[in-house]
């Protein structure tokens, strides 16, 4: 049993308690020690999805208890993708604290933002319901502390709103755990897959009020329609960098629903037959247009942001709706997009602040450093919106040919390219208001001119850029490894016999497997 699974987990949780113990006034020791760690973490990732990328399932028992008595840890292709998607976006996050000074305007940024991570990391590698919960609670404790990092009476106010909503969705999922125990005697994932299949059709009611109120759960996580009051005030009143980081939050929720529902309760179980399908593409489709509405109408850039977060996971949930392998492959490849872009444009909605002291979208004086705070918010706005050439583009097509055979098609197609329009005008209407016609308004001269952003600060936006533009590049070979997910998904018997047959050992698929 290796033991570099582990890592991910434990070397956030090592690093936030000696920075609380040991660093806690010292802040370009902390700095240091969250870089290091940032460049350990992705290493890890990296190495951990490429031990996956052959199929591989590797199962790690905490205190060598097996299944499904014992805590499992799994690491399958989808799991070791979000990783590794996590510990990039970290690491550039944590650049950019550190470049625009974010991490000193308040103590513990730091020791939170190591705990966060280790939140995200558990919840993707889990291989057990309840832990899952745990590591929900873990992400979103250290979440409430970035949330109102810096304070503020309107971030406050926020933050209260994100724990009054997340904390309804904590208590949904306890319900949903305590139903599920009752139902099955388990909450190891693959243990319960085998046990769901043996529940009689005339004794299904407690399954299915489970996994109805798991999808609730997953979907407030996610901000689908009508659970996503909580997102547009939380993420545009949050400092930037949490902002960003946060841009992985929503997709915890679509990770936990496409786990539960290809492996747990697979459309193909009787005893759950149709019990997402019939509301989670219409909440999806909905999700998409009031997303992109939102975008049209913000007046402000921060919030506009927020509202583009909501359409990026409508269009998420629409490919995860319709629970095909294309319509997954779809879902995967957009994931790591929509992440990226939101995360991209919450950190140049900081640079647009830094320079011109507002992110109102009204005309004012040119801000410092607007000639490429400009260029990085043109292609951030193509990519979230969808446009050519970049991944946005490729994302939607991969969703519309996803979508083509089947009965949703005339909708998904509607709703899909009339809100890519809505999107389009939404961010050129900005993106004219902060720099194009900042140019016909003159600076007061009582007014001092903003500094500009610092060095660090562009290049970890430049990074976030690059690697939207690689993931357009390289979209042929990373949809057939999201493709190779899908299938995984899709046939779960690897992951299945790894946790409960063959605990400790790592099991590669067969040539006919892959």
């Amino acid at each position: 049993m290796t033991h570099w699974m582990i890592l991910p987990i434990v070397l956030p949780a090592f690093l936030a308690a000696f920075i609380v113990l040991a660093a806690n006034y010292h802040i370009q020791i902390q700095r240091a020690i969250s870089v290091a760690g940032g460049l350990g973490l992705v290493a890890v990732a990296a190495g951990l999805a490429w031990q996956a990328s052959d199929g591989t399932v590797t199962l790690y028992q905490l205190g060598d208890w097996a299944a499904p008595f014992g805590i499992v840890l799994v690491a399958d292709r989808l799991s070791t993708l979000m990783v590794l998607l996590t510990a990039v976006l970290g690491l550039v996050v944590m650049l950019y604290s550190i470049g625009s000074g974010w991490d000193n305007r308040a103590r513990h940024f730091h020791a939170l933002f190591q705990f966060q991570l280790m939140g995200l990391m558990g919840a993707f590698l889990t291989g057990d319901l309840f832990n899952l919960f745990v590591f929900f609670e873990v992400l979103l404790i250290a979440s409430y502390g970035l949330m109102i990092h810096a304070g503020g009476t309107k971030r406050l106010r926020a933050g209260v709103q994100y724990v009054l909503f997340n904390l309804l969705g904590s208590t949904l999922f306890l319900f949903a755990l305590g139903a599920i125990y009752a139902e099955t005697g388990t909450l190891n994932m693959a243990d319960l897959a085998q046990r769901v299949q043996l529940i009689s059709p005339d004794a299904t009611v407690g399954i299915r009020i489970a996994a109805v109120l798991l999808l609730m759960v997953f979907a407030i996580k996610a901000a689908v329609v009508p659970l996503h009051f909580w997102l547009p005030s939380s993420y545009a009143e949050a400092p930037a960098p949490v902002a960003a980081l946060f841009a992985i939050m929503t997709k915890v929720g679509a990770y936990a629903i496409i786990r539960v529902y290809t492996l747990i309760f697979s459309p193909e179980l009787e005893a759950t037959a149709g019990l997402h399908g019939w509301w989670l593409m219409p909440a999806a489709l909905v999700s998409l247009g009031i997303g992109m509405l939102g975008v049209l109408a913000a007046k402000r850039l921060d919030r506009m942001i927020a509202f583009s977060v909501i359409g990026s996971m409508g269009m998420v949930m629409v490919s995860i709706a319709l629970f095909t392998t294309a319509g997954m492959t779809a879902a995967l490849y957009y994931i790591v997009h929509s992440t990226l872009a939101a995360a991209a444009l919450f950190l140049i909605a900081d640079l647009v602040r830094t320079g011109r002291d507002s992110v109102e979208l009204t005309p004012q004086a040119p801000m410092a450093g607007g000639a490429l705070t400009a260029g990085f918010y043109f292609v951030a706005a193509i990519a979230m919106a969808g446009l050519p050439p970049l991944s946005g583009f490729v994302g939607k097509l991969l969703v519309l040919q996803a979508s083509f055979d089947t009965g949703d098609v005339v909708w998904v197609w509607a709703v899909i390219l009339s809100s890519s329009l809505v999107a389009m005008v939404g961010f050129a209407r900005a993106g004219s208001v902060l720099f194009w016609k900042a140019h016909s308004v003159e600076a007061s001269e009582e007014t001092p001119s903003p500094a500009a952003p610092a060095v660090l600060s562009y290049v970890a936006v430049g990074t976030l850029i690059a690697l939207l533009v690689a993931h357009t590049i390289f979209a042929g070979p990373i949809t057939r490894y999201t493709s190779a997910i899908s299938g995984q998904l899709f046939a779960p018997d690897r992951y299945l016999s790894t946790v409960l047959d063959t605990p400790g050992k790592m099991s590669k698929p067969s040539d006919k497997a892959k």
